[in-house]
C-alpha cells in the first residue's frame, strides 16, 4: 500500500533507508473476536518520504486506515474466528533528509507534561541539575544546544537495562530505579525539557542496528522538530526512520488489541530491519 508525499528531486542529498518491521504475537490458546489497532507505518513528513509500503496481516482481515491527530498513520481490524498467532509486517523504502528546511507549526500541546512524563522527587532533582547547566550556557543557546545539554544529563543517569520496566512504566519510576530502555530514557528527557521550557515530543521509530523499534525525542526550534536521542547521546541523523510522535509513548503505541479467550497467556516477538541502499 503505498504512501503519498512530496516528491525527491533527483539534485536532493538523501539517504534511502530499506526497512522491515514484524511483530508476532503467540496466545496459548485459541482467541475469537480480536479487535487491534496498528499504528506500525512510517508516515511521509518534512523529513522524510515513504514509498513501496507493504502490510501483512495473518490472520487475514479487512483493514481500515486513517490519520489520528499527530498525523499517524493507523489501521484497524477485527478477527472474529479462533486463532492462536496473530502477526504483522510491514515493509518499505524511507528517503530521509535530516537538512531538511520545511517548517512545521507550533503545538503547544508538547509544552505541557502527559501521564507519563509527570515529574516525581527524582525527575524533580534532575530539573533542578539541568537548570544549573543551562544557567553556565551562553544566553543565545538555541533549544537544541539547552536540550543536549538535559540529553547528557538522561544519558549519565541511565543504565540501559532490557526487561527492566514496562509500557506503564513512567518516567519519575524508572529514573527511580537508575535503569530502562529506550522509552524510559525518553520519558525522563521529555519531563525535564518541558519544565526549563523547551517544547519536545516523543518519537517511535526504527534504527538500523537495533532489532526492534526506538524512541528518542524531537525539540522544537525556529519552526522545525531536531531529534536527539538519550539512549545513545546524539543528535539524530539521516539513519533514523520516524514511525509515530506524541506527548508520549501512550500516543505512538504500535499495536493495540483486545480479544476473547480463557485464562489465555500471550508471548510477543518483534524484528525490525533497516538497511541503507545505495544506488
Amino acid at each position: 500500500m503505498p504512501v503519498a508525499g512530496s516528491c525527491v528531486s533527483a539534485g536532493d542529498v538523501v539517504k534511502k533507508l530499506v526497512f522491515d518491521y514484524e511483530m508476532r504475537l503467540s496466545f496459548s490458546a485459541p482467541v475469537t473476536d480480536h479487535r487491534f489497532q496498528l499504528r506500525c507505518i512510517p508516515s511521509t513528513g518534512p523529513r522524510q518520504q515513504v514509498i513501496d509500503v507493504e502490510v501483512k496481516i495473518q490472520p487475514e482481515t479487512e483493514l481500515e486506515t486513517t490519520i489520528d491527530s499527530f498525523d499517524s498513520v493507523v489501521m484497524t481490524g477485527f478477527i472474529p474466528e479462533p486463532h492462536d498467532i496473530f502477526s504483522y509486517s510491514v515493509t518499505g523504502i524511507a528517503f530521509v533528509d535530516n537538512a531538511h528546511i520545511h517548517k512545521e507549526a507550533y503545538k503547544p500541546l508538547y509544552r505541557f507534561n502527559s501521564a507519563l512524563t509527570i515529574p516525581g522527587p527524582n525527575v524533580e532533582a534532575m530539573i533542578a541539575v539541568c537548570r544549573e547547566r543551562l544557567a553556565a550556557l551562553p544566553s543565545d543557546a538555541t533549544p537544541v544546544q539547552q536540550a543536549a545539554e538535559v540529553m547528557d544529563e538522561v544519558y549519565k543517569a541511565f543504565v540501559y537495562t532490557p526487561g527492566s520496566t514496562t509500557i506503564r512504566t513512567t518516567a519519575e519510576q524508572a529514573l527511580a530505579q537508575r535503569k530502562g530502555v529506550c522509552q524510559d530514557y525518553a520519558h525522563v528527557m521529555l519531563s525535564v525539557c518541558r519544565h526549563v521550557g523547551l517544547t519536545a515530543r516523543y518519537i517511535a521509530g526504527l534504527l538500523g542496528g537495533e532489532g526492534a523499534t526506538h524512541a528518542w525525542v524531537e525539540v522544537y526550534q525556529d519552526g522545525r522538530w531536531v531529534g536527539l536521542d538519550p539512549t545513545h547521546n546524539r543528535l539524530v541523523d539521516d539513519s533514523y526512520i520516524t514511525i509515530a510522535h506524541g506527548r508520549d509513548y501512550r500516543d505512538c503505541m504500535l499495536d493495540i488489541g483486545i480479544f476473547s479467550g480463557y485464562n489465555v497467556q500471550q508471548s510477543q516477538w518483534v524484528n525490525a530491519s533497516v538497511h541503507e541502499q545505495v544506488a
